[in-house]
């Protein structure tokens, strides 16, 4: 049986990343690379000459005489973490198939679980957005969950308290492969929500297919083609071929989560499910991850504590509701 080129990938190896990246001078250069990949230009006057400070690392732009620092402006801006371990965290987070917690994360780089928390959760919202600018197109499977929720409240399914609702959905080819993958929580199971996600989310043209849930009409409201199949629901509907790779995608996303992190909050769970989505979404090519994640970071603007902790700031269609533990 032939394997499976994707999966088999050798990807990047701990000892060639650390070849690559393993001096802050060799972190400093991709970086610089990275963030002005045809030559440093002013932020202000957009200048391209420039000195380079020899008592302080800054640059300043031979025209303004404005300075700027190599991470001034971007998501390492104000970190008191070297790039070293800035790039090690990303490789770590990049080539775990089912992710790292922060509290591992921790004792790999050798920091507080606290610093490595706020690092993991900037990385986290640095996918995110990278992931959010990316439309889905061709044929697009389409289907509802939940997160969370209470145990032992006496009520099951969708009625049960607590839970989380968030839309999955995966993109494929004429030939039935999956492409790319949307998670994103949402605020509720309305036609008004999924017609609001399909204009962000969807590309002119795509086609699109979902079960018979009457919120999935705001699908063709919003001007795409759309195809209803009723399920029936319970454990045969997960059995129908052309919902085959979303279920999975679900039951993998599930599980990783499940096994790696046990508790989400609620507020936190769209960084979550972007961190799965990116990995993912750039699974064609494991060595190139890093540097797309490392571009996305430079191309970022800085987050704050206070920023991580308002979630909600970040989610213009999506909205949040109070924090919940899984099943």
């Amino acid at each position: 049986m032939p394997k499976n080129k994707v999966q088999f990938q050798r990807g990047l190896s701990l000892h060639r990343f650390q070849q690559l990246y393993g001096t802050s001078e060799q972190c400093e250069t991709a970086l610089f690379n990275k963030r002005w990949p045809y030559g440093f230009v002013c932020p202000k006057c957009n200048h391209t000459e420039y000195y380079q400070l020899t008592t302080r690392p800054l640059y300043q732009c031979q025209r303004c005489r404005s300075q700027i620092s190599l991470t001034s402006g971007t998501i390492f801006d104000s970190s008191k973490l070297p790039l070293t371990l800035w790039f090690l965290a990303i490789y770590l987070i990049t080539q775990s198939k089912d992710g790292i917690s922060s509290l591992n994360l921790s004792r790999m780089l050798g920091i507080s679980a606290n610093a490595a928390l706020r690092l993991k959760h900037k990385l986290q919202q640095v996918m995110k957005d990278h992931d959010d600018r990316l439309q889905l197109t061709g044929i697009v499977q389409v289907d509802d969950s939940y997160w969370g929720g209470q145990r032992h409240d006496g009520q099951r399914g969708r009625g049960a308290s607590g839970k989380t609702p968030f839309l999955a959905a995966v993109s494929t080819n004429c030939k039935g492969h999956p492409i790319h993958m949307r998670l994103s929580k949402v605020q509720a199971f309305t036609s008004s929500v999924i017609s609001r996600w399909s204009l962000q989310h969807l590309q002119p043209g795509t086609i699109v297919v979902s079960d018979g849930l009457n919120c999935f009409s705001g699908i063709g409201q919003a001007g795409f083609l759309h195809e209803s199949i009723v399920t029936g629901g319970g454990h045969a509907s997960m059995q129908i071929k052309v919902f085959t790779w979303v279920n999975t995608m679900l039951g993998n996303v599930k599980k990783s989560i499940h096994g790696t992190y046990h508790s989400i909050s609620s507020k936190h769970l769209p960084r979550y499910l972007a961190e799965f989505c990116f990995r993912f979404n750039q699974r064609f090519n494991l060595g190139s991850m890093i540097g797309t994640l490392v571009k996305a970071a430079v191309n970022s603007t800085p987050i704050p504590q206070r920023i991580l902790k308002q979630a909600e700031i970040w989610l213009s269609l999506i909205h949040i509701s109070e924090p919940t533990r899984p099943y």
